[in-house]
């Protein structure tokens, strides 16, 4: 009787409430995320035939990801252009959300954030072949260039190349980047801010001390939110990459649509991910020492 009473109390919390609503649609989230990714795990440990998977439990795919010089040097280029972007990205929204939170007017904030999204109206696709034409041999920033005389002949580091692909995907993840900082500063009670410069603070450390400290949630998630989709990136290393630019999806695409070899391209697909939540971890981990840190 007791235990039945304690589950009809449970029932009518508002948490239960809660979860009773979202059940049904996380039960098929769940479901649709974890049987592409069973399938890919599955497939990673079978044997690749000619046309055909044979199903030999193996590890062979994993060493020979792991082990294959080529595969390695496309997997480190891979995490570091995009920790890289990363970096880029994050600093570069910081100062614009700062601004938008601290020096615009609450009636102004709603079209400045309107004027941020707007790349997301058209099609990623879209944007980055813009950016190749901006970037071509004879885009934009060339024939800018040439015109005002500051260069003789067309720059071409720009394009189809690790630098390319770093300037396609800043852009396009700014967006991202930019709105998860400006909610965590706009979460910031501002009388702490002048409590820190009444106590002698100068402007530049009471950023230090205490606003960057309580705008660190949104910098940790537009880190993640940046870093663990440009790992993993196909259109912007394909379309403005060139062969110096390709990273682990344009290896992971080879591997299953050009060489037909389901496991290999499975085992690089698994290790890829491996790599991204360690490395996302770890981040997480560094940044709550320091939070500890700074608290203590």
């Amino acid at each position: 009787m007791g235990t039945e009473s304690r589950w009809a109390k449970l029932r009518r919390t508002e948490a239960a409430s809660g979860l009773l609503m979202i059940s049904p649609t996380a039960l098929y989230a769940i479901l649709m995320l974890a049987a592409p990714l069973g399938a890919i795990v599955l497939y990673s440990f079978l044997t690749d035939g000619y046309l055909e998977i044979i199903r030999d439990f193996t590890f062979a795919n994993y060493i020979e990801a792991w082990t294959n010089e080529l595969y390695r040097t496309v997997m480190v280029r891979s995490l570091g252009v995009s920790m890289v972007v990363t970096a880029v990205t994050v600093l570069l929204a910081f100062p614009i959300a700062y601004f938008v939170s601290f020096h615009v007017s609450p009636s102004r904030k709603s079209l400045w954030l309107f004027l941020i999204t707007i790349p997301f109206w058209t099609s990623y696709l879209i944007r980055v072949f813009l950016w190749k034409v901006i970037l071509g041999y004879n885009g934009v920033v060339n024939s800018g260039l040439l015109g005002i005389g500051l260069i003789d002949e067309p720059l071409t580091f720009i394009l189809y190349n690790v630098n390319s692909v770093v300037i396609t995907l800043a852009h396009a993840y700014a967006p991202f980047a930019i709105l998860p900082i400006f909610v965590a500063l706009e979460k910031i009670d501002r009388s702490l801010l002048e409590a820190g410069q009444d106590l002698g603070e100068s402007r530049f450390m009471t950023f230090l001390r205490v606003t960057l400290p309580l705008a660190m949630p949104g910098v940790i998630a537009s880190v993640l939110i940046v870093f663990i989709p440009t790992v993993g990136d196909y259109v912007t290393p394909q379309l403005v990459g060139g062969p110096e630019g390709r990273m682990v999806a344009n290896l992971i695409q080879l591997q299953y649509l050009k060489l037909d070899n389901y496991p290999l391209g499975s085992a690089i697909a698994v290790s890829a991910m491996a790599v991204v939540t360690l490395v996302s971890l770890i981040f997480v981990g560094l940044n709550r020492r320091y939070l500890k840190g700074r608290n203590a």
